[in-house]
């Protein structure tokens, strides 16, 4: 397949998975033919079959032989949002529809804790970069991120970054790609150390997601604890036999 066609078939996967979140299709739900969806999108039916494919090959849609394509239920999870998807907290807000901006509360070089350390996989007390950011949506606080990368990860003075932005790209940069977590997902009051500090306490309860992710070759790169308003966001589960 030449580059510009499956850059055309990436795109229209997009597109097809924005269709399906509009039209409010469910699991089990049949597709358009690629005859209608050629139409529709004013692209070939060789683009469309691929892009189909691409969402075959993720699960998201199913074929079955002699009567079409389906919505799966991972489909219908991923048009909401799936806790098995890992994504930035900026990536999952812009996806719920919201205008996200991201302000840095606290920005430290510290030396790890046991927690840190036990999730990091590093001895306690060595160096760690502890950022505490405030995720809005449409100027609404929505999420409070408190992340610890090891310091030797993230190099050169912390006060030449912009740390507004993606962590999991500033590690990508340097050659530490996340490509996957554990996670846990409790719920709690906001503990009193951030909700005095920073007047958080009036929105709990709060979804705790407690996540270490992890590079490519395992290595433990980001501890983070993202409290979720509890009233704005909420996660789905795919359960299989």
């Amino acid at each position: 397949m030449s580059e510009v066609h499956a850059s055309t078939a990436e795109r229209l996967r997009g597109e097809l998975l924005a269709m399906i979140a509009e039209r409010g299709l469910v699991a089990g739900d049949q597709l358009p033919t690629e005859q209608a969806l050629s139409a529709h999108f004013g692209v070939s039916r060789a683009t469309v079959r691929e892009a189909l494919r691409l969402l075959e090959q993720d699960g998201s849609v199913r074929a079955v032989q002699g009567k079409g394509r389906f919505l799966s239920a991972v489909g219908d999870l991923r048009v909401e949002r799936p806790v098995t998807r890992y994504e930035s907290i900026t990536d999952m807000l812009e996806g719920l529809g919201y205008s996200v901006t991201n302000a840095v509360l606290d920005l430290q070089e510290a030396s790890a804790d046991d927690t840190e350390a036990a999730a990091l996989g590093i001895p306690a007390g060595d160096d760690v970069i502890r950022i505490t950011r405030l995720r809005c949506g449409d100027e609404r606080p929505l999420v409070v991120s408190v992340d610890t990368v090891p310091r030797n990860l993230l190099p050169g003075p912390i006060g030449h970054r912009g740390w507004s932005g993606s962590l999991t790209h500033a590690l990508k940069i340097q050659g530490h790609e996340i490509v996957s977590s554990l996670a846990r997902i409790s719920s709690v009051m906001m503990p009193a150390e951030l909700a005095d500090r920073f007047g958080l306490g009036e929105y709990d309860p709060w979804l705790l997601v407690t996540e270490t992710c992890m590079t490519v070759d395992g290595t433990r790169a980001l501890f983070a604890k993202d409290y979720h308003r509890g009233e704005d966001i909420a996660f789905n589960v795919l359960r299989r036999a």
